[in-house]
């Protein structure tokens, strides 16, 4: 594509073989529906089943699509896949999205708040009142624990960090290079260092229901969260990364 894209679609993925590629076609369709100029980047990251043979098939086939890959084959990484695509990303705004949502109604609205210049980053909230999460109770539950940690322990603001985001690229793309974890918490410190910067920020309602059960279990996605908790709580109060510390 020689054509600079209006909007850059950022998927990060691990073991989607199952989802892939009736996902990503149904999103350019989407995408195409809306009249705007597009680009979706798929992020693999670590995955062991088809999943980049699959997104290298999609690339090569449908116009705008790119793939790349990180990570070694059982180690995915949410955080780092979604950093590389931002980075990647050509567009005047870039959308955050999740292979089990691909929420174009989501993008609509977003997209027109941000031509409007109502604001520079949109968050997609599964919390906020208007929001319809029609996840298992135990994610739900562990989406408003997870939240209150970060609003008592780094003082956010607002009711939700990870999933959908959309956002003005020039403004927020900075703002993701100069964080310092990955993982699940990658998605959340974009969200707070954002706002501590001054980012203008709106939360809008989503709808959302599991296209299928989550590829890493919740049990095991906890002790990597606190440690990048952890760390992120030091270099937002102290200002201090401690992995670079000698």
């Amino acid at each position: 594509m020689t054509t600079a894209p209006e909007v850059s679609v950022v998927i990060p993925v691990y073991n989607e073989e199952g989802i892939l590629d009736a996902s990503v076609r149904e999103l350019a369709r989407g995408l195409a529906a809306m009249r705007v100029r597009y680009e979706i980047w798929i992020a693999e990251n670590g995955s062991r089943d088809a999943t980049a043979a699959l997104a290298a098939a999609l690339a090569a086939e449908l116009e705008g699509v790119e793939t790349f890959s990180i990570g070694s084959p059982g180690h995915g990484d949410y955080g780092a896949a979604l950093r590389e695509g931002i980075a990647r990303a050509r567009g005047e705004f870039v959308i955050c999205e999740e292979i089990d949502l691909c929420d174009l109604d989501f993008h609509a609205r977003a997209l027109e708040r941000l031509r409007a210049g109502a604001a520079d980053l949109v968050i997609g909230s599964k919390a906020m009142r208007g929001a319809h999460d029609r996840r298992p109770l135990g994610r739900r539950v562990a989406t408003r624990v997870y939240n209150g940690l970060l609003r008592v322990t780094l003082g956010f603001r607002g009711t939700d960090t990870h999933g959908l985001k959309a956002f003005r690229r020039s403004v927020v793309a900075p703002v993701a290079a100069r964080c310092v974890v990955n993982h699940d918490v990658f998605a959340s410190e974009l969200v707070i260092r954002a706002q501590r910067e001054g980012v203008r920020t709106l939360e809008i309602p989503v709808s959302l229901a599991e296209k299928r059960a989550p590829s890493v279990h919740l049990t095991r996605r906890v002790p990597k969260v606190l440690k990048s908790l952890f760390r992120l709580m030091i270099s937002i109060h102290l200002g201090v990364d401690p992995s670079r510390r000698r």
